[in-house]
């Protein structure tokens, strides 16, 4: 790459590596907020929200404290150290909170350490917690390079400590990328983990317990500790550290398939309203990643956003669970409500036309043409299974894709997780009833450490192909036996070709496909 990855390569091996103790999976009985000693984050760090002046540094504390931020060119922190004030850290978010850091240089490595301070005593404070990133460039001749993938801790398949844990999280931490877009199902909140899951083989698959994954998600507690659970494992600590993340969420951080307005039929939730179990998913969800827009539960904050990462990339993070109409068989021939919602659409194709960016990469957390049934009669992504012309919210897509094609919007790439398999999927007119858009590629990864699942079938309507799909047999595979996906997106500074790679953890590269720039379809 153009860029330097020295600075990021020597915190893999060399001074900036994470204390044993970010390592160390934090006490799971100790008490949620205690006062005695010095406050601490066992919990690490996390980054996001990058451009090329600012950050927003994420930390959870063990009990109340002031979080402080001090940032650095030198790894060592031996010149221009700078200190920014953070929040009070305190029960009314978990003791989560952000940072937000300004006045940054452009297309720079910047470490940082948090620290936490003792409100009535700020000279009893933490063990730093070290973490870095870069900055996004001004110039284009910088390349990038981003990972994605989706569906972790699903179907009961947890940390397992014989294992290693998420053992894939290092593996994508040393391909030393600039962000990690976590393509939804970031959390399993309707899925238990049990203490152990019998395979096949005869073994039994371990994992990690917590009280709040004995059962499904209901209580903003309960929800919290979803998202804590996935930071017991020291991979993910580790990589949380060094690599940015860009998250969305789809229907696991809530219940499966959830759609608004949806009343539950489901024994195990007392609950019965879906709005509300969102509400509460929502908040934990701002309060356990660096998205400032939702901390607090803002009603103002949306998890659609747009990311630009330079001249090379925009990338727009959909959101195709909180303004969908209800499941249903689709097959409607007027649907203003779509998956997307009205002003989620009108925001899209704006941003789109607005964006200058080379690459244009829309982040959707489920597919287009992959039909993903809910239940015998109804469908849960956009695809129903008719080839024919558009229905339901295939109408809404359709828009999307005529928007782009008529303002020859140039460089779209769709990446998207849910279905847990991997695969390359090419759509063209030629192919297709609905023959009024360019043609362009869906990529599909995961999942990052949940069930593997068989291949779904292709709907027609939008002309897909598959060049390349690998899959799980049988349906809930175990990780042990079908090994996390993830895809690796690469932008060359100089050509602006984009390079998409399908890997799997322990397995090299799968598929590759290199796109070139300035094109409205390809």
């Amino acid at each position: 790459m153009a860029s330097t990855p020295h600075t990021r390569r020597s915190l893999i091996g060399g001074s900036l590596a994470l204390s044993s103790a970010l390592f160390a999976a934090p006490a799971l009985a100790a008490p949620a907020f205690a006062r005695s000693g010095r406050p601490g984050a066992p919990w690490g760090v996390q980054s996001g929200e990058i451009t090329a002046h600012s950050a927003t540094v994420w930390t959870r504390a063990d009990r109340v404290a002031r979080m402080y931020v001090e940032t650095s060119p030198s790894e060592a922190f031996r010149y221009a150290v700078r200190r920014h004030r953070g929040p009070l850290l305190g029960p009314s978010s978990d003791c989560t909170g952000t940072t937000f850091l300004r006045d940054l240089p452009p297309g720079q490595q910047i470490h940082y350490r948090v620290v936490l301070a003792d409100p009535d005593d700020p000279r009893r404070t933490s063990p730093p917690v070290r973490g870095t990133f870069r900055t996004t460039p001004v110039s284009r001749r910088r390349d990038v390079r981003f990972l994605w993938s989706g569906d972790l801790a699903g179907q009961g398949w947890g940390i397992n400590p014989d294992l290693g844990g998420y053992r894939v999280f290092e593996e994508m931490r040393l391909r030393d990328p600039d962000f990690f877009l976590f393509s939804g199902d970031t959390i399993y909140a309707d899925g238990p983990i049990r203490p152990s899951v019998p395979l096949r083989d005869g073994s039994v698959w371990l994992n990690v317990t917590t009280e709040e994954k004995s059962k499904v998600a209901e209580t903003l507690t309960e929800f919290r500790g979803n998202f804590r659970y996935n930071l017991l494992d020291g991979n993910l600590r580790a990589f949380n550290a060094q690599v940015p993340v860009l998250a969305q969420w789809d229907d696991h951080e809530v219940r499966n398939n959830w759609y608004p307005g949806q009343l539950i039929d489901d024994p195990r939730y007392t609950v019965r309203e879906a709005d509300v179990l969102a509400a509460r998913a929502r908040q934990a969800f701002g309060e356990y990643f660096p998205v400032t827009d939702l901390r607090g539960g803002r009603a103002e904050g949306r998890m659609y956003r747009v990311m630009r990462h330079g001249p090379l990339l925009d990338v727009f993070v959909l959101d195709m669970r909180t303004h969908r109409n209800p499941n249903s068989p689709g097959t409607q021939t007027d649907d203003p409500v779509g998956i997307l919602g009205a002003e989620q659409l009108a925001w899209i194709k704006r941003e789109l036309a607005r964006s200058r960016a080379t690459w244009k990469v829309i982040a959707a957390d489920m597919p287009l043409g992959i039909v993903v049934p809910d239940g015998a009669t109804d469908f849960e992504a956009v695809a129903q299974g008719d080839p024919g012309a558009p229905l339901g919210r295939e109408l809404q897509i359709a828009e999307l894709l005529r928007h782009i094609k008529h303002r020859r919007i140039t460089g779209t790439v769709w990446l998207t997780a849910d279905v847990h398999y991997t695969a390359a999927n090419h759509y063209a007119p030629e192919r297709a009833a609905f023959t009024d858009f360019a043609p362009f590629w869906e990529f599909v990864s995961g999942p990052i450490g949940a069930g593997g699942f068989p291949a779904g079938r292709l709907d027609a309507t939008f002309g897909p192909r598959t060049a390349f799909v690998q899959s799980a047999p049988f349906a809930n595979m175990s990780p042990s036996e079908n090994p996390p996906y993830y895809g690796e997106v690469e932008i060359d500074g100089g050509s602006g070709e984009l390079t998409v790679r399908l890997r799997r953890q322990g397995g090299g590269v799968l598929f590759t496909r290199t796109l070139q720039p300035g094109r409205v379809g390809q």
